[in-house]
């Protein structure tokens, strides 16, 4: 830890010389001032450097759209924290400015450190355009309780697809109203970023979404709710409900993120725990989702190395990512400190190797595009329209004409 709190003097000299004698006024776009990089930027402007920083919050909803038109007009920030899947659409048409010499003569950031997804969310034709915010993944919630209940052993969740399926169905008690388990299949970026890690572990991609084993992976999710194992309106509700229904006792697992470790302290009046996302068979291979935000600097702004001298000063706080804002640090080997809870230290624990797996989605510009293609291909196999294969292979065929 006291790494990053040397580094964070250094980022002090750094921003002092960057603004050579002159005070500069940078502008961050966010979607919330009160995440890390507001807070940061507050700090950083505080530190008499010289250098100060606007935030202007944008709703999530609008940042894309508004930050395009903004740099079509040339009315855009100096630095914009961006959702990691929309930051190839940025970096590809040149509105990310190039740091990939400034990084490698940093002796702040070592981009070598971040794990392998949110590194390649920053790169775009093997060039770095920004740092990670921070990283958000899924694994398997369990309730401890209903396994003991059910005869399961809590200290043995599932490891494979066949073991999940086989505890959905021990699990499910409908004269209770516990669903076996819980997940989101709505029609929208939630959906896809719970469906692309099983399609992964089937050795599908983006680009190869009916490569043999994916219609396994969307076949299991059709079980789950052709025998309602799951609840009709996973078709439907987001992440955040359909990991409610597991902490309000009607659901016996759940697959969801890190972001719900504090609503399951608070909420859930039940022994709970957390594994690793359950793999294809035995020894397979893992994969799971990457969330959360990247930092970048504009390439037009006008003060390119303050705004670099606040993306050091943001690494160098890199132990404070997890403790202060209950986010996963996506660089390895950041000590995640110790909450005084020992399920939510445990579940922090299990999040951080599960990023070790965790994989972009993209990177490519047109991802929206590409993700309402794969919604369609799981939406129409869990409404009764389509067989998986068939679905996926209309999928794939409208993926690549959009590829190329």
């Amino acid at each position: 830890m006291s790494r990053f709190i040397a580094t964070s003097a250094l980022a002090l000299t750094i921003g002092a010389s960057a603004a050579m004698a002159q005070d500069v006024t940078l502008t961050l776009w966010t979607e919330s001032a009160t995440a890390p990089e507001g807070i940061f930027a507050q700090e950083f402007s505080e530190m008499d450097n010289g250098i100060t920083i606007d935030v202007r919050e944008i709703r999530f909803d609008d940042l894309v759209t508004d930050t395009l038109r903004a740099f079509a007009t040339g009315t855009n920030p100096d630095l914009i924290a961006i959702d990691n899947p929309d930051h190839a659409a940025f970096a590809s048409r040149g509105a990310f400015l190039d740091i990939t010499d400034m990084v490698a003569g940093s002796d702040v950031i070592e981009i070598d450190r971040v794990f392998p997804g949110p590194r390649s969310s920053l790169s775009w034709d093997d060039r770095i355009f920004g740092i990670p915010r921070a990283s958000n993944t899924i694994a398997l919630y369990y309730n401890k309780d209903m396994f003991r209940a059910a005869g399961l052993d809590p200290d043995n969740p599932p490891s494979t697809w066949d073991e999940l399926l086989a505890a959905a169905r021990t699990l499910n008690d409908p004269a209770n109203n516990v669903y076996g388990i819980a997940f989101s299949a709505r029609a929208s970026e939630e959906g896809t970023f719970q469906f692309l890690p099983w399609a992964q572990m089937a050795g599908g991609t983006f680009d190869n979404i009916n490569a043999e084993g994916v219609a396994d992976a969307l076949e299991l999710w059709n079980t789950f709710l052709s025998e309602g194992l799951a609840s009709p309106d996973t078709l439907t509700r987001g992440q955040w409900d359909s990991t409610g229904t597991f902490n309000g006792g009607n659901a016996a697992m759940a697959i969801s993120g890190p972001w719900e470790l504090g609503r399951m302290a608070s909420d859930a009046d039940f022994d709970w725990g957390v594994t690793l996302l359950p793999v294809r068979a035995e020894g397979g291979e893992r994969a799971s989702a990457l969330g959360d935000f990247n930092l970048a600097i504009f390439a037009n702004t006008d003060h390119p190395d303050a705004a670099f001298a606040y993306l050091e000063y943001f690494w160098s706080q890199a132990h404070r990512i997890w403790p202060e804002f209950t986010r996963m640090p996506a660089i390895e080997g950041v000590e995640l400190a110790p909450t005084g809870d020992a399920r939510i230290d445990a579940a922090a624990a299990v999040f951080a190797e599960q990023l070790r797996y965790a994989r972009n989605r993209g990177p490519h510009p047109e991802w929206p595009r590409i993700s309402q293609r794969i919604q369609g291909a799981f939406q129409s196999v869990l409404t009764g329209q389509e067989e998986p294969q068939a679905a996926l292979d209309r999928a794939a065929e409208e993926i690549d004409e959009i590829l190329n």
